[in-house]
């Protein structure tokens, strides 16, 4: 059968880098599955290309979404100190340390030819944001966190828009950029919507016996938090007379210890206790189950956490430079959604101190759970998409 002109739809190529953490990766494949999604019935089809680290957690999500990967090398950024849009002279020169990136950059773009580069953020994405805008691709930069990022604030000099997560991070960026920018919130993972908790009963191994009891879902992201795992581990033989507990301890070397620990606990402490390396599409069931969510402030959790109204411990990251997490937590609590447990106070007794407090209130979790719903712009991905399709058709 012949194509007639009409039938044949244009290509819309985007190519789209961002990584180091989850964070990062996250909104950006949320907004490829809305962009594929919209393209249904639409008389333009995308072509993706994700760039990354090919040593980073985006290789393993890009190929678990389906999108087709280039790995890049990169040299890491240092804050100096704040600054707005200007590239400091150590970060100039630590990203000229790495001419194969760029250079492998630039022939990525060349070959891929893409229409637009949506970029959101980690020091990664800055070669192939250079590379598109030398190659005359318009970028369009994503910020996840109340305060801009060091790689996005040098990807804003070379954006033709900036999304922002936050109206607090319009007063990150100077003047001239600030007029490129506007907000959409922070896209999230569908596949955290409509879990099933008894599914997550289920995978997790636990007793029905003990429903009644609260369920705690601890993380410390995709690549684990250390003294997080550790301090959990101390707690467990206080806090699993009361609840029962869902820890995700990360891609790392935890996981032995971890396992090797809760074979210790008694038996019936031991059946309240579910381990798991990384969650991928049993996420959703995991929250539908969790009563409280305790782990770091990065933007993806602080964001999911809003999204589906779940009260929250937050333990920022300790800063090591910027103090992105300590701002996303502290907006959580002002909204009367969340608890701050400082880093440096983190152990076992303040650790289960905490958890018990929370999950012994039933009335303030649901309380917290409703002021976390505030924070939430449920049509991130969409308007995000919206902007990316709009810069690659020509029409921004």
């Amino acid at each position: 059968m012949t194509t007639t002109p009409s039938a044949i739809k244009r290509e819309l190529r985007i190519l789209v880098t961002g990584g180091g953490t989850g964070g990062h990766v996250a909104p950006a494949l949320a907004v490829i599955q809305t962009i594929r999604k919209q393209s249904e019935g639409a008389d333009w089809t995308p072509i993706f290309l994700y760039v990354g680290s090919a040593a980073g957690v985006e290789k393993d999500l890009a190929a678990s979404a389906g999108v087709p990967f280039a790995g890049v090398q990169s040299g890491k950024l240092r804050r100096a100190a704040r600054w707005y849009g200007m590239l400091s002279w150590k970060n100039l020169v630590d990203l000229f340390r790495t001419p194969v990136g760029i250079g492998q950059a630039l022939g990525e773009v060349r070959r891929f030819r893409p229409d637009v580069v949506f970029a959101t953020g980690g020091y990664v994405s800055v070669p192939p944001v250079i590379a598109g805008w030398l190659l005359r691709a318009p970028v369009l930069a994503h910020e996840q966190t109340v305060q801009v990022g060091l790689a996005n604030q040098i990807n804003a000099r070379f954006s033709r828009r900036i999304a922002l997560s936050f109206e607090g991070a319009l007063d990150e960026l100077p003047p001239r950029i600030r007029a490129r920018a506007f907000v959409t919130g922070n896209p999230v993972r569908t596949v955290i919507f409509g879990g099933d908790a008894m599914r997550a009963r289920d995978l997790c191994g636990f007793d029905p016996a003990d429903d009644a009891l609260p369920t705690v879902y601890v993380t410390g992201g995709a690549r684990g938090a250390r003294k997080l795992n550790l301090s959990l581990l101390e707690a467990l033989p206080t806090l699993l007379d009361k609840c029962r507990v869902i820890l995700q301890c990360g891609q790392n070397s935890d996981f032995e210890t971890v396992t090797a620990r809760v074979q210790e606990l008694n038996a019936s402490q031991a059946r309240r206790v579910y381990v798991t390396q990384f969650l991928g599409s049993e996420i959703g069931d995991i929250y539908a189950l969790a009563d409280l969510v305790v782990g770091r402030s990065g933007a993806g959790t602080v964001t999911e956490v809003s999204a589906l109204g779940k009260p929250s411990l937050l333990i920022p990251l300790v800063p090591t430079g910027g103090d992105e997490q300590n701002r996303n937590a502290r907006r959580s609590v002002e909204a009367g959604a969340a608890v701050i447990l400082p880093n440096v106070d983190l152990d076992r007794e303040r650790l289960s101190s905490e958890i018990l407090t929370l999950i012994g209130d039933r009335e303030r979790l649901r309380t917290m759970g409703q002021a976390a719903l505030t924070l939430a712009r449920p049509d991130a991905a969409r308007d995000l998409a919206e902007a990316v399709i709009g810069l690659a058709r020509g029409s921004v």
